[in-house]
């Protein structure tokens, strides 16, 4: 991962829905201008979501989702659309396509109501208007029966291709250009200290994505970024002749770290800045405190949203659960899940313990979020766990008042 490419979770991802062959991946080809999606007249052509990041103007880098149609049927089709209610989750902008020549439109109602509930913001494309003898007729009864910006095109003719992106545009969430990993905590000339243990489970030859993308916010805020391993921070204090602003460490040599940071200078770790980045830090503060109850025989969910390969030591597997049972003293029961896939089935579970979040988007992140909290089970994040057990949270969170100040009082 270059630091100038734009990582997959940090594009705004624009998702196509509609019935089979209503035409969702020949629109994506007119958007796109470039063949990025197998088109046929076959039904069901697209069964599994594709997924395509690209730059498209004028909305910049984007994740461009092609997917399974929402009448697909069978035993297949059913898995088929299950995967493509699944985008929902991770999708920022939705394109819901139309067949112009259908009148029944139940099915994507349906549909365009669940994206409502879940606040995507939604555009119609109403597609092979090449075959319609009136379209504004036609356009505007199907838009007031949906009750949705309608936008008339043609896939085949390129008609209303060019309007339909600009709509797009208008639609990517205002906080989109908003979100920073760390740039609102420092001004132009601080210096920020990185702690980057170097290890057997570090990648080699580059550094980790969530390292890689704060060095590049503390650049782009015209700070000056220092990165050093643990085991050198305390010679590399020695060497500065101005007090960092920060210092921003990997949440496993947190002990190390603070031991060797002086308390006139912030420290808070990568992961608790993910959380605020992508999710929502205080609810992952309040959550923490549930380790303080937990019983033996609870269930606690780990969570990744990456795989790889798993060390000896392993952060997620190994060490979080050791920790915790060391805090508590408590015979705990830990189930694991990794991947893109979030367990829908959180009853019975005190305490979902979720990564950093770095290969999600902020709206994939939001939905975990939201999806706990509908079933009432505490969720927090590695970096939160780390310095909870630690007994240096109350530092860690130093840089966000509000987050501390809610940890405090529960």
């Amino acid at each position: 991962m270059s630091l100038n490419n734009t990582p997959r979770s940090n594009r705004v991802h624009i998702a196509f829905f509609g019935r089979r062959n209503a035409g969702k991946s020949s629109i994506i080809n007119s958007v796109t201008n470039q063949e990025l999606a197998l088109v046929s007249e076959v039904l069901g052509t697209t069964t599994d979501p594709v997924y395509k990041s690209m730059e498209l103007l004028p909305l910049g880098p984007v994740v461009m989702i092609d997917t399974a149609g929402l009448d697909d049927d069978g035993q297949l089709g059913e898995l088929r659309v299950a995967k493509t209610r699944e985008v929902m989750k991770k999708t920022d902008i939705a394109i819901v396509v139309i067949d112009a020549t259908r009148t029944q439109l139940d099915l994507e109602i349906e549909w365009i109501d669940e994206l409502k509930r879940k606040k995507i913001p939604i555009l119609g494309a109403l597609n092979k208007i090449d075959l319609l003898e009136d379209v504004n007729m036609v356009a505007d009864a199907l838009a007031d029966q949906l009750k949705i910006p309608l936008i008339p095109v043609s896939a085949v003719t390129k008609k209303g291709i060019h309007r339909l992106k600009e709509k797009m545009a208008l639609l990517v969430p205002e906080e989109q250009d908003k979100f920073c990993i760390v740039g609102d905590l420092i001004r132009p000339g601080d210096l920020v200290i990185l702690v980057t243990p170097i290890d057997k489970a570090a990648p080699k030859g580059r550094l980790i994505l969530p390292q890689q993308q704060t060095i590049r916010d503390i650049l782009e805020s015209d700070a000056i970024a220092i990165v050093t391993k643990e085991h050198e921070l305390r010679d590399t204090f020695n060497k500065l002749s101005q007090k960092p602003k920060l210092v921003i460490t990997d949440s496993q040599a947190f002990l190390k770290v603070a031991a060797d940071t002086p308390l006139d200078v912030m420290m808070t770790s990568f992961s608790i800045l993910f959380a605020r980045y992508k999710g929502d830090l205080e609810q992952m503060v309040a959550g923490v405190k549930a380790i303080e109850k937990l019983k033996d025989g609870d269930k606690v969910l780990i969570c990744e949203a990456c795989t790889h390969h798993k060390q000896s030591d392993d952060i997620g597997t190994v060490k979080i659960p050791r920790w915790i049972r060391q805090k508590t003293g408590k015979n705990i029961q830990f189930d694991h899940l990794s991947g893109n896939d979030f367990d829908e089935n959180l009853e019975g579970y005190q305490l979902i313990i979720h990564c950093g979040g770095c290969m999600l988007n902020a709206q994939a992140m939001k939905g975990r979020l939201s999806e706990a909290k509908s079933k009432e089970v505490n969720i927090t994040n590695y970096g939160v766990v780390i310095a909870y057990v630690h007994g240096i949270l109350d530092r860690a969170l130093e840089p966000f008042p509000m987050a501390k100040l809610i940890y405090n009082r529960s």
